[in-house]
């Protein structure tokens, strides 16, 4: 199944993991992911990226920018399956401010 979510900007998908690895392209805006070990992604207009199922891969997404973040997000899930799970943040990540801004990992 595919879907394509957007976020407006300075706005957050809260902190979620998924049944399934889900693939994501960013048409639009940019992506910063928070993960669950703190680490700070960066996703780009035009890039993608795959995120793996599972608790153990508690992550969030912000849109800190000034236009919205289109993604076009394909798994393997049926129709009426949500794609995300909310989660509680983790230990490491729980005060996302004091990871933005950071040194983003900027991928390509």
């Amino acid at each position: 199944m595919t879907r394509e979510v957007a976020l407006g900007p300075g706005g957050s998908t809260g902190w979620h993991y998924h049944r399934v690895p889900l693939m994501a392209v960013v048409r639009s805006g940019t992506l910063t992911r928070i993960l669950s070990d703190g680490t700070i992604e960066v996703h780009h207009a035009g890039t993608c990226f795959v995120e793996p199922a599972g608790i153990h891969h508690v992550h969030l997404g912000r849109n800190l920018g000034s236009e919205p973040v289109v993604l076009r997000i394909t798994a393997a899930l049926a129709g009426d399956v949500p794609f995300a799970l909310p989660a509680e943040a983790p230990a490491p990540a729980s005060d996302e401010s004091a990871y933005l801004p950071a040194d983003p990992v900027e991928t390509a």
